[in-house]
């Protein structure tokens, strides 16, 4: 069964940067991806750790050193947080985005034609690997994670054009 439901997006201090947000946006909104709340920030460590905490078990089995990384990169600037909302959004936007490694990544996907680095390269050089966005992996993740990133009353419904073809 087809559900419209709720995904967290952010954009990295590495994205920010480059000036590329707007461009990688315009793809989810042409899937007929909404936006339902945005803000940008820059959260201390403490708010990464907690944030990576699930996942984070994960990045450790490739070592301490690399989850540590992982915190530091974020670190380097400011990041724009966003929930998206779709049917099946969660899905949609991790097939946009392409595997967490960009040199994974097929062309087509974000990753896959804005970034380039390997897991290789990254750990050789003791770096976190700039990989644009962060998408939830699951519904399940993205339940925990939207609330971390925003509060209620930060997000917003509200109806666009296309909702009429998909409801």
């Amino acid at each position: 069964m087809s559900t419209v439901e709720r995904t967290l997006i952010l954009f990295k201090p590495d994205a920010v940067q480059r000036g590329v947000v707007g461009e990688i946006l315009t793809r989810f909104e042409r899937v007929g991806l909404k936006i339902v709340g945005t803000k940008m920030l820059a959260p201390d460590q403490k708010h990464y750790y907690k944030h990576y905490e699930e996942i984070g078990q994960v990045i450790t089995r490739r070592g301490q050193a690399t989850f540590d990384n992982v915190l530091d990169m974020m670190s380097q600037g400011p990041v724009i947080a966003m929930v998206l909302e779709g049917v099946e959004a969660v899905e949609l936007v991790r097939k946009l985005v392409g595997s967490t490694e960009p040199k994974s990544s097929p062309p087509g996907t974000i990753r896959g034609d804005f970034s380039h680095m390997s897991y290789g390269y990254g750990d050789a050089h003791k770096k976190g690997i700039p990989n644009l966005i962060h998408a939830s992996g699951d519904a399940s993740d993205a339940a925990k994670e939207i609330p971390h990133w925003f509060s209620e009353d930060e997000l917003y419904d509200y109806s666009v054009l296309n909702e009429k073809f998909t409801r």
